[in-house]
């Protein structure tokens, strides 16, 4: 598993590989894995293996509208980020709402193990293991192994967040604007909806992506006074376009929440420098020096801002182009910014990697 987070592949291409390995050390009948935003925890894309294609907007309702039995959000402040619905039901997991009337009737699975996939004490993503009813149920054994896994797993996500986009970029026109109404459909949306949400891996006017629907439930859980923050979350397409998607309950005039209005729209540097940054694995201070470095400041400003020698400084840029992989401060603002407002594509079409090589794939 740690070999495969080197490997410099994408989020799909990454999690295609990594749920069979996870599957030859617990084997399942059903799984689920995904990415979230490591600052505000909301999914933003899943990968599954013997389970249905509906139902995905319900089941991101009862993460984040309704209380239940190990969400995500709770399984993430745990010591070790595992969740086994037997243990944590009693023996009873009738007790969840989510598998009784999700897991166990439409997805036909009896035993469910989850886990939250962090790194550093940041959540890269998170995974669901299922077993049917007639097979035995996820020990505790297995519980503790998902439990080491998973922070392998996060550190897979975190590079594949910044691997390199062979895709090329549409050009839309201005931000999409989409109104989710009470029954989880779009009634009304912009010129440039469609094609924004099918970026983010969605239909506009069929299966919604799991960004949208995780802002849209987590926009309803606000409007209901279960959150008090209103959603708003960075994805980055298979194009390598990064966007931002928020949302905002509309009341009526009777009082009623229902209705959501989702606004998706290009990310500015605020908004990804720090997640690519936080995705190269830098220290604190490395984090600082890199800063100064995106400012345009030579050692010596970096010295004197940070209280460091110039030594030091050139040591922390020495293991920030490594962990970059880059070789220069050049190919490093390339590395934050080009890579990720212009993905390219060589003149011949053939994809090129974040350090402007042509892909092995190409």
């Amino acid at each position: 598993m740690a070999g495969l987070a080197a490997a410099g592949l994408d989020v799909r291409e990454y999690l295609s590989s990594a749920i069979p390995l996870v599957g030859a050390v617990i084997p399942y009948d059903g799984a689920c894995f995904g990415t979230a935003d490591p600052d505000t925890e909301l999914l933003t894309h899943h990968q599954k293996v013997g389970l249905p294609d509906d139902r995905d907007f319900q089941f991101v309702q009862y993460e984040y509208e309704t209380d239940d039995v190990n969400k995500f959000t709770d399984i993430a402040r745990r010591d070790t980020p595992v969740g086994l619905l037997s243990h944590d039901t009693g023996g009873d997991p009738q007790r969840s709402r989510r598998y009784r009337e999700i897991i166990n009737p439409h997805y036909s699975y009896g035993h469910e193990l989850r886990t939250v996939c962090r790194y550093d004490n940041t959540t890269w993503g998170m995974g669901t293991l299922y077993r049917a009813p007639q097979s035995p149920g996820f020990s505790m054994a297995e519980t503790d192994v998902l439990g080491r896994l998973a922070p392998l797993i996060a550190l897979g996500l975190r590079s594949a967040l910044v691997a390199s986009a062979a895709d090329t970029v549409n050009t839309t026109s201005g931000p999409a604007v989409v109104i989710v109404d009470g029954d989880n459909q779009v009634s009304q949306a912009s010129v440039a909806a469609a094609e924004r949400v099918a970026e983010l891996g969605g239909d506009l006017w069929g299966e919604l992506p799991t960004t949208v629907s995780a802002v849209v439930s987590a926009a309803r859980a606000y409007g209901s006074g279960r959150s008090s923050v209103l959603p708003r979350t960075r994805h980055r397409t298979r194009s390598g376009r990064w966007l931002i998607v928020h949302a905002s309950p509309l009341a009526a005039r009777d009082g009623q929440i229902g209705q959501v209005v989702v606004t998706i729209e290009e990310a500015g540097p605020p908004d990804v420098v720090p997640l690519v940054i936080a995705a190269f694995g830098l220290t604190g201070r490395e984090r600082d020096v890199v800063t100064h470095v995106l400012q345009g400041a030579g050692t010596a400003e970096i010295a004197s801002s940070l209280h460091l020698s110039p030594h030091t400084v050139q040591d922390h840029l020495k293991n920030i182009f490594d962990k970059a992989g880059v070789r220069s401060r050049r190919a490093l603002i390339a590395r934050v910014f080009f890579d990720h407002y212009q993905p390219r594509n060589s003149g011949n079409g053939v994809p090129v990697t974040a350090t402007g090589r042509l892909s092995t794939a190409g």
